[in-house]
């Protein structure tokens, strides 16, 4: 199983289980710092003036053309493990972008960090202990329930009394959730490296979204919004489409499936967080009880208090 960026050198420094962890749960929380801040950038591109294509090809154009050497050396496509790459580019490529970004166009941006990374680790998690035979141990799996009952709290009114055509923003969320956990239980078993993964999901994803994107980007810049694109394309393209998606596949490899992606359900209390500035909303009582649930859920789930047994 290949290793991402310099597993030659990982190998020759032969690095302790802790000191893997420890690089694990720096990459995971350097992605999700970032996604945090995504979800907010997101959120205001599609609700101003850059439709969801024209953002997702800002996002998916840097990473194509960054990590060119590196899919290169694949082509187009890979020989091996084709399943696990299509699932992936399912799952974080164009089509999942274009999901996420047009359920952002009826809901607030506090929905969506409960309902996409929030859930997302909640389905790694059943579908590694229900198909992998994952044993998740007592301390992960109390860190599940409490990032399920912060998810509930966070989320919990919106769904109970939605706003018009909000449920139809609810489904595409959960239906970006499940993609999303497609991609992080598929990431290991394309045998690729991260950057081959990011790189070739950038390309495609900017074939598919380019007659669409493309147009949107020259008309912003022509009406005088280029300062906004140049946000978004180091935001959406440098930020989130290399470095957050590089670095969670470090954690992957490091810490496992269900355990990087533990670390996604801190995504909401730090959107939550930069929303306030940002877009001038405020957590109630319940998003404050949910931000809490959610990080203690984290914390065990990520396997900080035990080493267990890795899969994915």
């Amino acid at each position: 199983m290949h290793k991402s960026v310099g597993s030659a050198a990982d190998s020759a420094a032969n690095p302790s289980p802790l000191s893997d962890r420890l690089v694990g749960y720096g990459c995971a929380l350097l992605a999700v710092c970032i996604w945090g801040g995504w979800i907010v950038s997101t959120r205001h591109a599609v609700h101003g003036h850059l439709p969801p294509a024209t953002v997702g090809w800002l996002r998916f154009i840097v990473p194509a053309t960054v990590l060119a050497p590196a899919w290169i050396k694949v082509g187009l496509w890979p020989r091996r493990g084709l399943i696990p790459f299509v699932i992936c580019f399912l799952g974080a490529g164009g089509l999942f972008f274009l999901l996420v970004a047009n359920a952002m166009r009826f809901v607030p941006a506090a929905d969506v960090g409960p309902l996409l990374p929030g859930t997302m680790p909640l389905i790694v998690a059943l579908v590694s202990v229900l198909v992998f035979r994952e044993w998740l141990g007592t301390a992960r799996a109390i860190g599940f329930i409490f990032i399920a009952l912060g998810v509930v709290a966070l989320n919990g009114r919106s769904l109970l009394y939605p706003e018009d055509g909000a449920w139809v923003g609810h489904l595409l969320l959960l239906c970006g959730a499940a993609m999303w956990a497609g991609y992080t239980l598929a990431f290991r078993r394309t045998g690729m490296k991260t950057v081959e993964i990011v790189g070739l999901v950038g390309l495609w994803s900017t074939v598919i979204l380019t007659p669409a994107g493309l147009p949107g980007v020259v008309s912003a810049i022509q009406e005088g919004y280029g300062e906004e694109v140049l946000f978004q394309l180091v935001m959406q393209g440098v930020l989130s489409g290399v470095v957050a998606l590089v670095a969670f596949g470090v954690a992957i490899e490091r810490l496992g499936s269900s355990r990087a992606a533990a670390f996604t359900g801190l995504v909401p209390a730090l959107a939550a967080l930069i929303a306030v500035p940002a877009l001038g909303e405020h957590p109630d009582t319940a998003a404050i009880l949910g931000v809490v649930g959610t990080g203690i859920g984290v914390v065990l789930a990520s396997g900080a208090f035990g080493q267990g047994r890795r899969t994915g």
